[in-house]
């Protein structure tokens, strides 16, 4: 796993530092080399603290400011990739895969929500995750210089 990661991020350097910025596929491996095992569901706390799109079928959901998970869907997610807010389904307080759903606010349409359905939930290493993303900026100042 530790040599997946690895390569993960040498890789996601390596096209930061040519690029200047990472793409949503280059992030979204980079998140998933800082992915648990998948889990069947995870907990809500009332809200979402916070998301990132990583591509039209992948997102990262932050349900505390140190807990985020990696959603991956079952297929493209219309408007993700501009949308101004999500929301998640959920049972008692737990989203579960293949059960809830990712539902997408498109600005164009109105109040409409747009249904996603969530194949897995993966818990993110968030501590590494910003470490990676630090050496990423590190390196990219490097290359300017």
């Amino acid at each position: 796993m530790k040599a997946y990661v690895a390569v993960a991020l040498c890789l996601a350097l390596s096209a930061c530092a040519t690029s200047g910025r990472l793409t949503s596929e280059q992030k979204l491996s980079l998140y998933r080399a800082h992915a648990a095992p998948p889990q069947q569901d995870m907990p809500l706390y009332g809200g979402i603290n916070g998301w990132t799109e990583l591509g039209d079928s992948a997102l990262a959901v932050w349900t505390r400011p140190s807990e985020a998970y990696l959603l991956e869907l079952t297929g493209p997610c219309q408007g993700l990739d501009y949308a101004l807010e999500i929301a998640l389904t959920s049972r008692t307080g737990r989203v579960s895969s293949r059960f809830d759903k990712v539902l997408v606010r498109d600005p164009t349409s109105g109040p409409m929500n747009m249904p996603c359905f969530i194949r897995s939930i993966q818990k993110l290493d968030i501590k590494a995750l910003r470490a990676s993303e630090q050496e990423m900026r590190q390196a990219k100042l490097q290359e300017r210089e």
